[in-house]
């Protein structure tokens, strides 16, 4: 089983991840030439040999018309500058959506003579990404990691995301970090990706506008669900695309797995810090052969009503559960009861814990963790007689399955005022 560990001891930036992992790119100049072809204007991007504390790894040098972002100006290499706009009060700066590795920095707008303050929308950088000669998992992956990271500006501000503005220059190099990563994920195709927990590091960022702390509140957002830590290094070390990136694509966190390892990428910072400043992306076989992990939570149940057990899985599906069953138990003296079962990731126990004593009777849960096999999950559409169709796929370890969407299939069998079995049978035939 492939398995990808990345090891975010010193954060995560979108230049760190994707250097790293071209590290472990088998055609590292073939990548370079597909990531210089893809069209983004003025767009370069570099493999630059550097050191951190001694290691040697690579930096990921991405310029635009011939300018590294932030690079002149600031600690930082990328600074995604966004502005939200509304129509209820006047267009108010932020410049703090970056890529890299740049700690208690000063954000400003002096660019310097003829640099431009052109502000890309998020529906001109997706029509941006959707027209890249990438394969369409490629662009899925990196539309939806640049929604997450407008989402979470937008709730920042209390603005719709389509009036989220990304400074231009810092929107195509962010493209290009994004779309690297996403590309870089297809070539080495993981059947498991797994991370450490983030390190964020602490204290503020001064901005022109004010004093943010640190993790910045975009990247706070981003970073709901994942484990992190401060440390004791002051300053930022995991960006809002970073954090993104690290939602987007992780299945699990902790200490890294049992694992037969193969090779090590290491991809640096562009700011010199006591410890180094790198990303480690380690690459190898699970010795274990397993590609998950779950934690699985169960109690036992014998004076509740049916209704009031359901009630209690439906509450447990919607918090985020990824499976929630029962089944029958003989309980003490012989009462008849039922188990109740829910799976999830480890960073919801205590949550979904909580869920189960709040929802039934029981006085405690017991918690076990297990590794699994899982066919990785996808989706993609196909077209029918009743318009296109959600699938579902599934594949790994040599196997390939895909059958319709359920809630797809009903939309249609509505719409079309048909049976439900026959626009699932259409479906079935055009797979």
């Amino acid at each position: 089983m492939k398995t990808l560990y990345l090891e975010c001891g010193m954060g995560a930036a979108g230049d760190m991840l994707l250097s790293a992992l071209y590290e472990l790119l088998p055609e590292k100049e073939d990548f370079l030439k597909t990531m210089n072809g893809l069209g983004l204007p003025g767009v370069h991007v570099e493999a630059v040999p550097t050191q951190t504390c001694g290691i040697s790894g690579t930096r990921m040098r991405v310029t635009v018309d011939g300018r590294e972002e932030g690079h002149d100006h600031h600690h930082h290499d990328h600074d995604h500058h966004h502005i939200c706009e509304t129509a209820q009060e006047p267009p108010h700066c932020c410049e703090h959506e970056h890529d890299s590795h740049g700690h208690d920095h000063d954000h400003d707008h002096d660019h310097g003579e003829g640099h431009s303050h052109h502000h890309a929308s998020l529906p001109h950088i997706t029509e941006v990404i959707a027209g890249l000669p990438l394969s369409e998992g490629v662009k899925k992956n990196a539309l939806e990691v640049y929604s997450r990271v407008a989402g979470a500006e937008s709730q920042v501000h209390g603005c719709p995301v389509d009036q989220i503005h990304f400074h231009e220059v810092g929107a195509l190099d962010a493209v290009a970090d994004i779309t690297g990563v996403c590309l870089a994920l297809s070539l080495l195709a993981p059947d498991r990706i797994a991370a450490s927990p983030v390190r964020t590091g602490y204290g503020h960022v001064h901005c022109a506008h004010g004093i943010l702390p640190v993790p910045a509140p975009a990247t706070a957002i981003l970073l709901e669900g994942i484990p992190t830590y401060a440390g004791d290094l002051e300053g930022e070390l995991c960006t809002p695309t970073g954090a993104a990136l690290l939602g987007q694509f992780v299945q699990s966190y902790g200490v890294r797995p049992a694992m037969t390892v193969r090779q090590v990428g290491y991809g640096i910072g562009g700011r010199e810090l006591p410890a180094a400043n790198c990303v480690r992306a380690f690459w190898g076989t699970d010795t274990a052969g397993a590609n998950d992990i779950v934690s699985e939570l169960t109690c036992n149940l014998d004076d509740m009503t049916g209704e009031a057990v359901a009630f209690a899985c439906e509450s447990l599906l919607e918090a985020g559960a990824l499976d929630v069953f029962t089944v029958p138990a003989s309980m003490k003296k012989g009462r008849p009861g039922v188990m109740l079962t829910a799976l999830c990731r480890e960073e919801r126990e205590a949550e979904l814990a909580a869920l189960i004593l709040k929802h039934t009777t029981t006085n405690g849960v017991r918690i076990c963790r297990k590794v699994r096999y899982i066919l990785k999950p996808g989706t993609r559409t196909t077209s029918t007689a009743y318009g296109q169709i959600a699938v579902k796929t599934a594949e790994g370890y040599g196997v390939r399955r895909e059958k319709p969407e359920y809630d797809a299939v009903a939309e249609a069998a509505r719409k079309y005022d048909v049976p439900f079995g026959q626009v699932w049978t259409e479906t079935v035939k055009k797979l």
